[in-house]
């Protein structure tokens, strides 16, 4: 029988485990979180120091009793939940339902689930550390707090269903100040000229520069006007500069870096990214292998990496691309003031578990996210990128002064790896040239351009503002972005983030009556607070203390200050089938549709389509743009009772010229029109 119960949260992470502790443990899983604040109430005593009441989650009384049943025969028991604040809370919360005794019970954390850190991590064992466990109750408190304030004021004033929180308001309010921005944005015309040359009857191009040695701005077509007026003459070379330049490797990922280049290579949802790199992290079963985890910890906003990684990697990038390509020494890496160190870099638990070894055993995304990760990791160890690069300076006319620069990669270092997930280097090749030399001009080719508003957020972009900010920590920006994308305060389209009118209205509710509490100041300093409770220099309960007396007052003006708010449904001039009126349009679970303003006496409901700019390809109706279940667009015949037409890629005009199929769009970065019939094998580039 086995003497020894370890209890870890997941089953996945349960089955790793399994293969590397003999048969005198027992593994278990407590599936999550066992206890919690109630969802019915509060759940904090304000009278009694903001002290929490929990409650066994429901659903887990079956857990519970199972674990309480192998703790009563296990002489020693290890909580092993998650290496983080979270997870420690959750072991805090495990000895409290199943009343472990503190000599019998021990704390054990790892990085990596891998067979010598697992072994250490029992030679480590520890008590639990009640800094991490009240950082992590200060956290919860504090934002219930907030939350079940607020949200039932917004309730009464607007309509029930609706919350606000201490990190996801500000997170709207990001998006809804850059939306403001672009509608005040005023755009400015400016102006730019090529002059296209050829030497030695080489093509190329110069941009330009300068007049009369002093930068003239051309704001307008006068102003090209008269530069082209003064450009009149040969053009003669100038000056000459050759050097060298270098791309340093990227840095190994944090949780943020990691949700923004997951998201710009895949397009996937933060929470996505998280829920993929946990299954990683866990553990995969992998062929010949069995269970193994293949990452890191991946809640983390340290790019430290352990020596043993490094010269692991070393090793691999020497043996497979040779020495020029491996650092020498491991890069020292600084991590940003709001850091915590907590945990290594999300990197590969095996440098030599390379993506293409592990493609059979590993799902289409899990693949993708390895294969990012393993690239970056391995990339972060390896040399510099260089290029060489030529500056060509050319006068013309009176002192009117163009460029021409070119660039060449020399040595292709860690782009060797991880070149496919950056922007492609093109290189721009300028005829060797030599003082004195007269380039011909083949012809003046000026443009006009306006300047650009701010963008919309994305996903990575909304990220990196929240991390830069110090808006919540590597384990809440995922969430944090569903919250705000669940309750319809933002609408996610084209990959970008646009406020609903709903969140608007929320954002002004919040940014009126509780501008000193949400906003990006108030929240950076709350979560340096909290990190200083982690490190023991805070008491947790002094931030409730501090905090909350000064909110409960702004939530007694809110009440009076805020009267009752009507939404008004945009009305459209579909008219309803069954009673006359004029339908309107609400937003629901899947997006927006048309509804009787009737109801509930008329239930009638109209969907929305938006149409794709071509015909269907088999009956020339118009083609329907949908989403699944699942959020993926795919493209359908309008007229679906007569027509079976039906494609996950937008069909593109014409028939193939091979075969006479209908032909369709593929690809998202690299687009080719490809012959729907997969036989024939025509494609083309798509222009």
């Amino acid at each position: 029988m086995a003497k020894n119960l370890v209890i870890v949260e997941s089953p996945a992470k349960a089955k790793t485990l399994k293969k590397f502790l003999g048969s005198s443990y027992k593994i278990e899983a407590s599936i999550g979180h066992v206890r919690d604040l109630p969802k019915s109430k509060l759940g904090v005593n304000l009278e009694n120091d903001y002290e929490p009441e929990y409650i066994t989650i429901r659903g887990k009384g079956e857990v519970l009793q199972k674990l309480r049943k192998e703790a009563k025969t296990a002489d020693k028991i290890y909580l092993a939940t998650d290496p983080d604040r979270e997870g420690e809370a959750i072991s805090w919360h495990l000895m409290h339902a199943l009343k472990l005794e503190e000599k019998a019970t021990a704390r054990i954390t790892f990085n990596e689930i891998t067979k010598d850190r697992v072994k250490n991590s029992i030679k480590e064992a520890r008590n639990i550390d009640m800094n991490l466990v009240n950082a992590q109750q200060a956290r919860r408190i504090l934002d219930r707090i907030v939350g079940y304030k607020i949200s039932p004021l917004l309730w009464r004033k607007v309509k029930k269903g609706l919350s606000a929180g201490r990190v996801q308001s500000v997170a709207l309010r990001l998006i809804c100040e850059r939306e403001e921005e672009i509608n005040q944005f005023v755009p400015e015309e400016y102006w730019s000229i090529e002059a296209h040359l050829k030497h030695n009857k080489k093509p190329f191009t110069a941009k330009y520069v300068s007049i009369d040695n002093r930068k003239k701005e051309l704001k307008n077509k006068e102003d090209v006007d008269f530069v082209l007026e003064k450009a009149k003459g040969d053009f003669t070379v100038t000056d000459i500069k050759k050097s060298s330049r270098i791309r340093k490797p990227p840095l190994p990922f944090t949780t943020s870096t990691l949700q923004q280049a997951a998201s710009h290579a895949f397009g996937y949802a933060a929470n996505k990214i998280m829920q993929i790199a946990q299954q990683l992290y866990e553990g995969v079963d992998i062929k010949d292998e069995g269970h193994v985890g293949l990452i890191t910890y991946m809640r983390t906003d340290s790019t430290r990496i352990a020596d043993e990684a490094f010269l692991a990697t070393k090793d691999y990038i020497t043996d497979i691309f040779g020495t020029k390509y491996a650092l020498k020494n491991k890069a020292e890496t600084k991590n940003k003031a709001r850091s915590q160190d907590a945990h290594e870099a999300v990197r590969p638990t095996d440098v030599r578990r390379t993506p293409d070894s592990l493609k059979d055993s590993l799902r289409a995304d899990q693949f993708k996210l390895y294969s990012l990760i393993w690239a970056r990791f391995v990339a972060a160890q390896m040399t510099n990128a260089t290029y060489d690069t030529l500056a060509v300076t050319m006068s013309v006319g009176e002192g009117v002064i163009f460029r021409s620069t070119g660039s060449i990669l020399k040595f292709d270092g860690y782009k060797k790896v991880y070149g496919k997930y950056e922007s492609a280097d093109k290189d721009v090749n300028i005829p060797e040239m030599e003082l004195g030399d007269k380039p011909q001009l083949v012809k003046f080719d000026p443009k006009q351009h306006f300047t650009q508003p701010p963008p919309r957020y994305s996903e990575a972009s909304l990220v990196k503002t929240m991390e830069e900010l110090g808006i919540g920590r590597p384990s809440t920006y995922a969430a944090t972005i569903a919250n705000i994308t669940y309750r319809r305060y933002v609408l996610k389209e084209e990959k970008v983030f646009f406020p609903t009118e709903l969140g608007d209205l929320v954002n002004d509710i919040m940014e009126n009556n509780f501008d000193d509490v949400i906003n990006t100041e108030f929240t950076a300093q709350m979560e340096e607070s909290l990190d200083k409770v982690e490190t023991g220099e805070v008491e947790w309960k002094a931030i409730l203390r501090n905090f909350y007396p000064a909110f409960d007052e702004r939530i007694k003006r809110a009440e009076e200050n805020i009267g009752d708010v009507q939404i008004q449904d945009e009305v459209t001039d579909t008219i309803c089938e069954k009673c006359g009126r004029n339908m309107v349009i609400k937003m629901g679970k899947f997006g927006r549709f048309m509804a009787c303003p009737g109801f509930p006496d008329c239930r009638s409901t109209l969907p929305i389509y938006e149409y794709a700019d071509v015909p269907c390809p088999t009956c020339k109706s118009k083609i329907v743009i949908l989403k699944s279940k699942k959020g993926r667009k795919f493209f359908r015949c309008e007229a679906k009772e007569a027509c079976e037409f039906i494609s996950w890629d937008l069909p593109a005009r014409g028939n193939c010229p091979k075969c006479g199929s209908h032909m369709l769009i593929k690809g998202r970065k690299i687009r080719q029109i490809v012959c729907s019939d997969k036989k024939c094998g025509f494609r083309k580039d798509f222009t």
